[in-house]
């Protein structure tokens, strides 16, 4: 298969080549495809498949699998609620609980107008300032369940 004429492509190919086009190359292939495109859609997760001789079930097992990997593009908007145990402990859960029900979405999910993502990470570093969540790059520590809101709702608006 010859690659696809979207110049993105070349950069996912490269990466292939650089790794001699074998099956362990599978990971990194996925990770340069998502940094060029934003996202694995299918067309890419196919590509992968046929220029790394693998079935097209693996490489989208790999894909869902690891937490890193988007299947659908990320919103204008991001919001990553860290879960680690200091944010757990206090308060992370009720204000991810809070988003999901005022935005109708789950975790790792974006609302359908394409405006925020709702993001969970295992810990982000940032213990003293639990619960902490990460609003489009922006630390907001010490949050409580309004102010998570509060900070989303001025993002978004």
């Amino acid at each position: 298969m010859s690659a696809p004429t979207d110049a993105r492509y070349k950069m996912v190919e490269r990466t292939m080549k650089k790794l001699g086009y074998k099956r362990s190359a599978l990971i990194e292939s996925l990770h340069t495809a998502q940094e060029t495109f934003g996202y694995l859609d299918k067309p890419a997760l196919k590509f992968i498949a046929k220029r790394l001789r693998l079935p097209l079930a693996k490489v989208y097992g790999v894909a869902t699998f690891y937490h890193y990997f988007r299947l659908k593009p990320k919103g204008e908007h991001n919001v990553v609620v860290c879960m680690g145990t200091a944010c757990y402990i206090k308060g992370a859960k009720e204000i991810l609980h809070r988003l999901e029900k005022r935005y109708g979405i789950g975790a790792g999910e974006t609302t359908e107008d394409g405006k925020l993502s709702l993001l969970t990470a295992r810990c982000v570093g940032s213990c003293s300032l639990a619960p902490i969540a990460i609003c489009d790059n922006k630390p907001k520590g010490k949050l409580t369940v309004e102010d998570a809101v509060e900070n989303i709702e001025k993002a978004l608006s």
